[in-house]
């Protein structure tokens, strides 16, 4: 019987140990993170690296397939949006994206193959802003805001149509 008492407290002991751990390192983390304002400017600040480096990311991604991405342009739209379990940032950028069929694939002579695509850019804060060469593709602002409602949340004065 005292071994069982020695083990249950044992147990006990490294789950409060746990909890303490992940509870301390969850408030380091959200305190790292900056506030709405510090983030826009800094994604301001790195804007034409982001959209270069978010272009080569997304061109090297074989995405979609048999296609190749022949420009993108970044509209005037961006969101802001905060993880509301880790406190992380994700901006999103409208684009405009052009297509062409590599020679051979499925898509080649297609005659949707040339039609503009509007989507997302997305970036992530990661201690500073990173492309992540993933796109949305074929959603409005107010959709998108729907989509990742659940798990993000707008910015202050991040909104469809500005930002």
């Amino acid at each position: 019987m005292g071994w069982l008492f020695v083990i249950a407290v044992v147990a006990a002991s490294i789950i409060v140990l746990a909890a303490g751990v992940w509870w301390r390192r969850r408030r380091r983390r959200r305190r790292r993170m900056p506030d709405g304002p510090t983030v826009r400017a800094g994604f301001e600040a790195c804007r034409a690296d982001l959209e270069r480096s978010f272009f080569e990311l997304a061109a090297a991604s074989g995405k979609p397939r048999g296609l190749r991405w022949k420009s993108v342009e970044f509209g005037d739209d961006r969101l802001f949006l905060r993880d509301r379990r880790t406190s992380e940032w994700l901006a999103l950028r409208a684009v405009t994206i052009a297509f062409e069929a590599i020679p051979g694939s499925d898509m080649e002579g297609l005659p949707a193959v040339g039609n503009l695509r509007c989507g997302w850019a997305l970036f992530v804060w990661r201690g500073g802003w990173q492309a992540t060469g993933r796109t949305i593709l074929n959603l409005g602002p107010e959709e998108v805001l729907r989509q990742f409602a659940g798990r993000y949340e707008p910015c202050d004065d991040s909104s469809p149509g500005g930002g």
